[in-house]
């Protein structure tokens, strides 16, 4: 069976490299905790571990996290492995072309006992949320997640209600070309911090894959790595990492460079500066470090803005123009 060890941790804190449990918490202990993570849901999706942790810390960094493949390659598989080990209150939400917004947001209903309206929540009331192929419903469906993933919030009838924390919105995407698809509007997809990529498995991974446990029932074997409260600690010391001026001059630049690039229609908005920086600062935490380095930024930069820019002449060219803007702005 699967089944997660992990040792008490109580307080954490980041400061110039120290972490705290009742006293103090060795450096390495938090890096061995996330390794811990990796290396547990890497036993349920084979051969992916560089996804899994960019996973990690999109949700370190408190975005969202969109992936867009084919079927059948393990996407919703990532998203219920990513909510067992981590403990969350898991919702899966089958988008398709009939989906309103009442069934992702709750309605209320009137009780005819009480004479009057009670609201019944919806599924995106919960911490995890997996929105299945999200561009088969139609606009006004993936509308309904707008100010869910924004605000950590939903307004219905009128009245705001709060999401549970933390709030973690995976979304599966088919390729565009597939039948029955509605391209995502640039608003939705501005709102995911990272698109990634399953790909097919290599030979190694197919082969244990064809030859082991169904993922299903290793799923249902497996334990919760990380404590209540725990997640949120671990967001906070992902946000408290140390990112220099230097640091802060080398986004700027290449925001910079991006809307100075003929290659596309627009530039990096301040939003896509921000969500550089966040999903940096998460990396760098992953790597056992209180500093963000231009290395972080380059790690994380094709997954966190690639789906934010739009080539001139066709998507195909998007990836050689972003290489581009990344070799074109130099590390002081």
């Amino acid at each position: 069976m699967l089944l997660c060890r992990y040792g008490t941790l109580t307080s954490l804190y980041t400061g110039w490299g120290l972490f705290a449990v009742n006293n103090i918490m060795k450096e390495n202990e938090i890096n061995t905790l996330l390794e811990t993570i990796v290396n547990h849901a890497s036993q349920v999706v084979l051969g992916k571990q560089h996804e899994i942790r960019l996973s990690l810390a999109c949700l370190l960094a408190r975005g969202h996290l969109l992936i867009e493949d084919l079927p059948g390659v393990g996407k919703t598989t990532l998203a219920h492995v990513l909510a067992q080990t981590l403990g969350l209150q898991y919702q899966r939400i089958q988008f398709t072309s009939d989906l309103l917004p009442a069934d992702i947001l709750g309605v209320s209903i009137f009780d005819k006992s009480e004479q009057g309206f009670h609201f019944h929540p919806g599924p995106i009331f919960a911490q995890l949320i997996l929105a299945d192929e999200v561009n088969r419903a139609t606009p006004k469906a993936q509308s309904a997640l707008l100010e869910a993933m924004e605000e950590g919030q939903v307004t219905i009838e009128g009245e705001t209600r709060l999401l549970p924390e933390p709030f973690f919105v995976i979304a599966t995407q088919n390729p565009t070309y597939q039948v029955g698809t509605f391209p995502l509007p640039e608003s939705q997809l501005d709102r995911f911090l990272m698109r990634i990529s399953l790909g097919y498995p290599d030979n190694n991974a197919e082969r244990a894959l064809l030859t082991g446990e169904d993922r299903r029932d290793l799923i249902r074997q497996h334990g919760a790595c990380v404590l209540p409260g725990q997640l949120a600690e671990l967001q906070r010391a992902a946000s408290k990492v140390h990112a220099s001026d230097a640091l802060l001059d080398y986004v700027q630049a290449l925001l910079e460079a991006s809307r100075q690039s003929p290659q596309f229609v627009n530039g990096l908005s301040p939003r896509a500066g921000l969500a550089l920086l966040h999903s940096a600062r998460a990396w760098a935490l992953m790597a056992g470090r209180d500093h963000a380095m231009p290395e972080d930024i380059q790690a994380v930069m094709p997954h966190v803005v690639a789906h934010r820019l739009q080539a001139v002449t066709d998507s195909e060219q998007s990836d050689k123009a972003l290489l581009a803007v990344l070799e074109s702005v130099a590390i002081a």
